[in-house]
């Protein structure tokens, strides 16, 4: 496998998040898409580092530090669309917008 077909992996993974971030109203579909532009941009990164740099390790590093702060901000989100929903059974866009003041 080359690096282009790992980018290309990754543009499409990131493209088909963009679209699924923007097009849907759901908040858990629009989590869904975000958390695919993540994992395009992962993809891509570790392709640059394993064919830039083999034999070190700070790439693998960078990117377990990325997926554990995505982890973290996924289940984070995931909490606040859930007490969203509990308090005012409301799972899309439009609608949690007008929860402000």
């Amino acid at each position: 496998m080359t690096l282009q077909l790992f980018l290309l992996l990754g543009a499409g993974l990131f493209a088909i998040g963009l679209y699924g971030a923007l097009s849907q109203q759901s908040i858990v579909m629009l989590m869904m898409g975000l958390e695919l532009m993540l994992n395009g941009v992962i993809v891509a990164t570790a392709a640059f580092w394993y064919y830039v740099a083999p034999g070190g390790t700070d790439g693998q590093v960078l990117i377990v530090v990325i997926i554990t702060a995505m982890a973290v901000e996924m289940a984070a989100g995931f909490a606040v669309v859930t007490a969203i929903y509990r308090a005012r059974q409301v799972d899309m866009t439009d609608d949690a917008a007008d929860l402000k003041g």
